[in-house]
């Protein structure tokens, strides 16, 4: 397994057992394994989205409120690949977005003869669903996502066929995950609950939270040829904000700083590398000593315009993710998105879907 996907920002300093929470958290969200729903900590005011995983099914709300449940075929390699997801906003009055898509990240795995599929519950007709042949996806109509639940929420066979081939998605885990995504929104016991749904209206259900917004600031990448006196005294500050276990890999030969501002630096040095994945430590500095670092993430891919990136697979196959983005906004580095694609479980290249624990508005300027 390559080194974990994990988070460290800026603004917020991690404690050793939280570090190794969200370790795990990460892993299972890819690899499918059951954990329990803890959310992430808080992050320069705004809260963070959680994810929870049960059986066959996942869910991930974001900072937002707005949560996203996927539930995918049984993992025992005997059935094609498909995936559904059942996404919904907080607040009153939203309505829940499903879609399905089928699987085509295999090479052998069955592709539908028909832009139609026809959509059945225990071998009952729910109506037609029409594919998109660019993403393999197709949207079900309201009576079919009431259906879609009602029958995630028993022991149903839930299917789509193009009359040749069937693509089945697992019930396994989904009553729990939904049952979550209710309670997370405040949902249980009013009218449109997805699974304990009681007479209540939904003034009580919870509020969308605004989505952060970042003012992205002019950044430079031109790189600094520090002197060797001073290389060495920005080598022991940045070693200093990181425990021994932390960068397996650090490449202190390979420090590069960069200039972000006239004041500031950009520091970057290779932390760790695992099977299929590695990840750079990134750093704000000042110009000059005393270079007072401040860690951005150990889990750097790239830096480009302000913004540095992170992307790790969750399995060298590639069907499956998780990406995150820090905006510099002048003073430091604003995580504008955490997500996954998904379980590992062969729907697509590059995963079926992106499910949100965090997310935010940059105003202007290009990512």
């Amino acid at each position: 397994m390559s080194a974990p996907f994990f988070d460290d920002n800026a603004i917020v300093a991690f404690v050793p057992t939280l570090r190794n929470l969200m370790i795990r958290l990460s892993i299972a969200a890819l690899l499918g394994a059951t954990l329990p729903a803890i959310p992430f900590p808080a992050l320069a005011g705004d809260t963070y989205g959680f994810h929870f995983t049960h059986k066959d099914w996942e869910l991930a709300c974001d900072n937002t409120r707005t949560c996203r449940a996927a539930g995918y075929q049984e993992d025992d390699g005997r059935l094609p690949a498909v995936s559904v997801l059942l996404e919904r906003q907080a607040g009153a009055g939203q309505p829940v977005i499903a879609k399905v898509r089928i699987g085509d990240y295999a090479e052998d795995a069955p592709r539908p003869q028909s832009s139609t599929l026809a959509m059945s519950i225990d071998r009952k007709p729910q109506g037609d669903v029409q594919l998109d042949p660019q993403t393999s996806t197709a949207r079900l109509g309201t009576a079919q996502m009431e259906a879609l639940v009602r029958a995630l929420a028993k022991d149903s066979v839930v299917q789509w066929t193009d009359g040749h081939q069937a693509w089945t998605v697992s019930g396994k885990g989904a009553a729990a995950v939904l049952l979550k995504m209710d309670e997370y929104q405040r949902r249980i016991g009013t009218h449109t609950a997805l699974i304990r749904r009681g007479n209540r209206g939904e003034e009580k259900v919870a509020a969308a939270v605004p989505v952060p917004e970042i003012s992205p600031a002019s950044a430079g990448s031109t790189e600094v040829d520090l002197p060797p006196a001073a290389r060495a005294a920005l080598l022991r500050e940045v070693r200093g904000t990181i425990g021994k276990e932390d960068c397996s890999g650090f490449a202190a030969d390979r420090l590069a700083a960069l200039r972000l501002t006239p004041e500031k630096l950009l520091v970057q040095v290779p932390c760790w590398t695992g099977a299929y994945n590695e990840g750079t430590a990134f750093w704000i500095a000042n110009r000059t000593a005393p270079y007072s670092p401040v860690l951005v993430t150990l889990d750097g891919s790239d830096y480009a315009a302000g913004v540095v990136s992170a992307t790790q697979k969750g399995r060298g196959l590639g069907d499956c993710w998780r990406t995150q983005e820090w905006v510099w906004d002048g003073r430091r580095f604003m995580l504008a998105e955490d997500a996954t694609t998904g379980m590992c479980r062969m729907v697509a290249a590059g995963g079926a879907w992106k499910l949100y624990t965090y997310t935010a508005k940059v105003t202007r300027g290009s990512r």
